[in-house]
């Protein structure tokens, strides 16, 4: 009989304080969860959301890397020349003027992003590592993006999903943004600055190099990082050919399987990318309905014309065949 009458107080929601565990009790995390909508996803990869020691908090005025008392609002306005306090906003694109008033204020519901956001967008960061990634993004430039992962396959979260974050241009509405960290591609001309930041180790294998003003703050202080393959990968990317050393296996284990929960999470972004007739991924800006119509993950190449971000060496059968892989196997 005490079994009939719970069940009935569930089904009424009257129970609910019952099973919602004690006052103050702490609710456990595994460390791999990223956040969407304030609900936890899992990703099976290290996570470091804004929340935790450690993260990196795009909601926040101040400038991060700045002197703290000099860090204020009015202080880097002045100083950084910086545009707004906010480095995000709304994802207004597509909604009417009554989901705007709705939303506005932050309350969006899993099933309402599900509906808007259908893009996953890959850079590379320039910078080397995500913490000199997110103090130029935030302290410098006045942008944000979703998530970086480190060259050790640290993923950092710095908003929740639900914003839109700037990171993207046109596309920023509808997408969510990771900038791997890497010093990027470069022409003929301007190639050598790779050897600025790799070299050979007593095994005679290219290792990841740090110049010496850079601070990285690596979680695993120890890490040395070698890119997946050991030879400069040259290819085309907006008619420019190109020179680029790969990313690392601990970066493209971690982007693989936050590939596959964005895509499990968000039903509208297709585990695929921007592809010929060949199945070769697409080396260039895309024309504007083609960019319109696509849901999927893709480059920020495919964006903008002056950009040529992720670069050659980006694998993306290793990434979007993996994310597939793991989707398959886990039954989804």
């Amino acid at each position: 009989m005490r079994t009939i009458v719970l069940a009935l107080l569930l089904t009424l929601g009257l129970a609910s304080t019952t099973l919602a565990g004690k006052p103050g009790e702490e609710l456990p995390r595994s460390g791999d969860e990223i956040v969407v909508c304030g609900k936890l996803f899992h990703t099976g990869a290290p996570v470091v959301t804004w929340l935790d020691p450690g993260g990196y908090d795009a909601y926040r005025v101040e400038r991060r890397f700045a002197p703290i008392e000099e860090s204020d609002w009015r202080t880097s306005e002045e100083e950084a020349k910086l545009d707004t306090p906010n480095r995000y906003g709304l994802r207004k694109e597509t909604l009417t003027p009554e989901q705007i008033e709705k939303l506005r204020g932050g309350g969006w519901s899993l099933e309402e992003l599900q509906d808007v956001v259908d893009q996953f967008v890959m850079h590379y960061d320039v910078c080397g590592v995500s913490r000199q990634c997110f103090k130029i993004l935030h302290d410098h430039r006045c942008l944000s993006v979703h998530f970086m992962v480190d060259v050790d396959g640290t993923i950092y979260q710095t908003l929740d999903l639900k914003e839109r974050a700037w990171h993207a241009t046109t596309s920023n509405g509808r997408s969510i943004g990771v900038e791997i960290a890497q010093i990027g591609a470069y022409s003929a001309k301007s190639k050598s600055t790779l050897e600025q930041w790799y070299d050979k180790d007593e095994n005679d294998l290219v290792r990841l190099t740090f110049p010496s003003w850079l601070v990285t703050d690596l979680r695993n202080p120890d890490f040395v990082g070698h890119p997946a393959r050991p030879e400069i990968i040259v290819g085309e990317i907006q008619d420019t050919m190109l020179y680029q050393y790969d990313f690392t296996p601990e970066q493209y284990d971690s982007l693989t399987k936050l590939t596959a929960t964005l895509c499990q999470v968000f039903p509208k972004i297709k585990c695929e990318y921007p592809a010929d007739e060949a199945g070769e991924v697409i080396p260039r800006v895309l024309p504007e309905a083609q960019l319109r119509d696509f849901q999927g993950v893709m480059g920020h190449y495919h964006i903008q014309k002056n950009k040529t971000d992720p670069g050659p060496a980006f694998d993306w059968k290793r990434v979007v065949g993996g994310a597939k892989e793991i989707i398959e196997n886990s039954g989804g």
